[in-house]
């Protein structure tokens, strides 16, 4: 079977959108600055407790965050991530490319860091089905570790995989790690630390379908 497999937050849903504006409702006129600092954290918080349900990893982050740039945080509002984040919008764009995909007989999934019945709320929103979804509650890790991709080979035997997502880190360095076929949708113009780990690179998902049936 053909499968493309994406990453959920950055990818499909702006996730910084999402953030920044949630980390406002909050602290007002401060969600520019957590936004950054968030992301520097929740890449440790994943990689000191790899089993920590990613709703707790939303709010530890948010603490280290607040904490970084001295912005009072109120315990009860330390969940306002995870809240929000069935609401966070999904790129304009993501529609007609993933239905272009289907109508092509690709079969679709999602290889999240998220939990169980965060990803099912935002499921709701994404405008097209998937056929299979791996969540890091599924296998107790969080990408870059190679458990999302394990776990989906063994349960479907994709005969052809291509990897989409915008996070070189989580994704690209594993994909290229494991010999899966990859797109970056390198939504910030980014710089990859390396080249050679990126096959192809697309500011957004527009033209997806051309690039997979190309490859």
């Amino acid at each position: 079977m053909r499968w493309v497999t994406f990453d959920c937050f950055g990818t499909l849903v702006d996730w910084r959108h999402g953030i920044l504006t949630s980390a406002d409702l909050i602290a007002p006129g401060q969600g520019a600055r957590l936004l950054e600092a968030y992301i520097r954290h929740e890449q440790a918080v994943q990689s000191e407790s790899p089993a920590l349900r990613y709703r707790h990893v939303l709010a530890e982050a948010l603490r280290r965050a607040c904490a970084e740039e001295k912005v009072e945080l109120n315990e009860d509002d330390a969940a306002v991530l995870a809240a929000t984040l069935p609401y966070w919008p999904v790129f304009p764009e993501v529609g007609a490319e993933l239905s272009a995909l289907r109508a092509a007989g690709w079969n679709l999934a999602l290889l999240t860091n998220c939990d169980r019945d965060l990803i099912a709320e935002t499921r709701r929103r994404l405008p097209v089905p998937f056929d299979a979804v791996v969540t890091s509650e599924d296998v107790g890790a969080y990408k870059p570790d190679n458990a999302h991709f394990a776990t989906f080979k063994r349960a479907h035997e994709p005969t052809t995989w291509v990897h989409v997502a915008q996070s070189y880190f989580h994704d690209m360095v594993p994909a290229h790690r494991l010999g899966i076929r990859r797109v970056w949708i390198n939504r910030r113009g980014e710089r990859p630390e390396d080249e050679t780990i990126i096959q192809t690179a697309l500011p957004d998902l527009h033209g997806l379908l051309t690039v997979v049936q190309d490859g």
